[in-house]
């Protein structure tokens, strides 16, 4: 007798198994978070001790910049923070490596600049027995940065990354370091990606707004003070037609020209260290100061001396509720990002007074005296920077950007380069040297359709030189002047003020900055005579937009010759 077999239906089907969530390693994880917050570049000096994550990068979106060296990919990682909206990525490794790239580290502490260093560490099974390049990073790097985390639980990592994001960026932004020990992110885990954490913008409140109108109102000559890396192009094109509006003026933080553009109406030019003479006593002259995305610190203020009387009116914008670096007196702080300032500020409908107009007329004529371009005519002598300048300039587009490492040569770009757009200006505030050639190859990668210059002194341009190296590899093309006045000039400028005609320990003897260029893969010209300014400097620009390279100009000029 045959058995009757029963149809197959849903009930009598055999169950499919559950399927398992994926699984990557906790290297490869932490690589997918960067990608979800936005990540397109990484700067890096590879190592043993990250491997794994160097193998997620692998076939990922997001581009690998291997650098010579950790300054230089810290330092163009700091760049890229300042410029985007998106902390900049640097990876390093253990011991050495983290040392090498404590100095970009600095920069952006002092700069306010969103910055996660990912460093690799030893094993977790080896720590404190004193392995290979082992040492404590929490005490290397916890008073110098707002965070220093280490991943001990692998599943933890995409956590960690978006937790060192938020880090950087909320509050008064600024770096973060992440340790990976090597066998950690070995380990597989869930590659589940942690949600992005949002990051409060604050903004004023309805006390804000009528107090600061109150103060406008009452002021006769009121002037801003913007500054800080926390803007957007959107925000600053909003600020620059308010204030043309209402004829107030508007001054830059040092080395952060651009947020107003240089020639707009309102714009009066920059304030800090050597400041031009046009805006020398405006922070003593003005009957109230608002500042938008930075505090009168160290620099502004002429070492905590100029507008110290309690008495003077400053109104503090920023996020930062503990207005760390702050000096001198606070009459009312806003606490908000400087975009949702601006978002809130232009609703307040003020007179367009007379006395305001003639206030920012007078420093606005002095800016255009002071930025007025200097003869384009050589003179019979050496190479000078007049010279370069009055060429240079008339050449570039309306949305050129400038890198700065640290030293006198930079206040050519100060007085003369037309920086008519956010993050045109891009520039170590904490007067770290080697970071010209870093940051121009950053810009340049950044924005790729964009003239990108750099301005470098000889003593600067070889502390990072090398990195030419790096911008032949990946493409970059910046224009370089290497200003060689065969000194530290900075330094031998503060020697003569306190050591008159005792020179000890800033004089310098260089190589040919133009045969290295040409070594690294790039164009290169040295200039030692005015009268060749012109022909070298229109050499530069042709090899930068025919041959898609970089190209190099080694001006020899005088010493002690200065911009103001």
């Amino acid at each position: 007798m045959t058995a009757t077999v029963p149809p197959l239906s849903e009930s009598t089907l055999p169950a499919e198994p559950e399927a398992q969530p994926a699984r990557k390693s906790a290297g490869h994880v932490i690589v997918d978070s960067l990608v979800a917050h936005g990540v397109t570049r990484s700067y890096v000096v590879p190592g043993e001790s990250f491997l794994d994550v160097l193998d997620g990068l692998h076939g990922s979106p997001i581009e690998t910049v291997v650098c010579r060296h950790e300054g230089g990919a810290a330092y163009m990682a700091e760049a890229d923070g300042k410029m985007n909206q998106v902390p900049g990525i640097a990876m390093v490794t253990r011991g050495p490596g983290a040392a090498n790239a404590h100095v970009g580290l600095h920069t952006a502490w002092q700069d306010s600049t969103p910055m996660v260093l990912f460093v690799g560490l030893i094993p977790f099974a080896h720590r404190d027995r004193e392995a290979f390049q082992e040492f404590d990073i929490k005490s290397w790097f916890d008073t110098g940065a707002k965070r220093v985390m280490v991943l001990d639980h692998a599943e933890r990592a995409s956590e960690l990354v978006a937790e060192a994001m938020f880090a950087a960026t909320s509050g008064r932004p600024g770096p973060v370091v992440v340790g990976l020990p090597e066998d950690i992110i070995q380990q597989e885990i869930d590659a589940a990606i942690h949600p992005k954490i949002p990051v409060a913008n604050g903004g004023m409140t309805v006390n804000d707004w009528k107090a600061l109108k109150g103060a406008l109102l009452e002021a006769e000559k009121p002037l801003f003070v913007v500054g800080g890396n926390d803007w957007t192009q959107e925000g600053t094109v909003a600020l620059t037609k308010w204030l043309e509006e209402h004829h107030i003026p508007a001054a830059a933080e040092w080395r952060c020209e651009g947020t107003i553009p240089f020639g707009s109406p309102s714009y009066v030019g920059p304030i800090g260290y050597g400041r031009p003479k046009p805006t020398y006593n405006l922070l003593e002259e003005t009957d109230l100061l608002v500042f938008v995305g930075t505090v009168p610190g160290d620099v502004i203020t002429d070492g905590f001396l100029v507008r110290q009387d309690w008495a003077k009116k400053n109104f503090l914008v920023t996020i930062d509720p503990s207005l760390r670096g702050r000096s001198g007196p606070v009459s009312y702080q806003i606490v908000a990002k400087p975009d949702v300032f601006v978002r809130d500020l232009v609703r307040m409908e003020l007179p367009a007074r007379e006395e305001w107009a003639e206030w920012t007329q007078r420093m606005r004529s002095e800016q255009e005296k002071f930025a007025t371009l200097p003869s384009a005519t050589p003179t019979d002598g050496q190479a000078r920077m007049d010279t370069l300048m009055a060429h240079l300039v008339p050449t570039l587009p309306e949305d050129a950007m400038v890198t700065l490492g640290a030293g006198e040569h930079t206040n050519w770009a100060h007085r003369y380069f037309p920086t008519q757009r956010y993050a045109s200006m891009i520039s170590a505030r904490n007067g770290s040297m080697g970071y010209s050639i870093p940051s121009a190859i950053a810009a340049s990668l950044a924005y790729p359709g964009r003239r990108v210059v750099t301005i470098a002194g000889d003593g600067e341009f070889l502390m990072n030189g090398q990195e030419l190296a790096t911008a032949a590899q990946y493409g970059a093309t910046p224009l370089v002047i290497v200003m060689d006045n065969q000194e530290y000039g900075t330094i031998r400028s503060h020697q003569e003020r306190q050591y008159p005609r005792r020179i000890s320990g800033t004089q310098l003897r260089n190589p040919d900055f133009a045969l290295m260029a040409q070594a690294f893969g790039g164009f290169g010209v040295r200039v030692e005579r005015d009268a060749d300014v012109p022909a070298a400097l229109s050499a530069a620009l042709r090899a930068i937009d025919e041959d898609g390279t970089f190209a190099l100009v080694h001006l020899i000029v005088e010493q002690r010759v200065k911009a103001y």
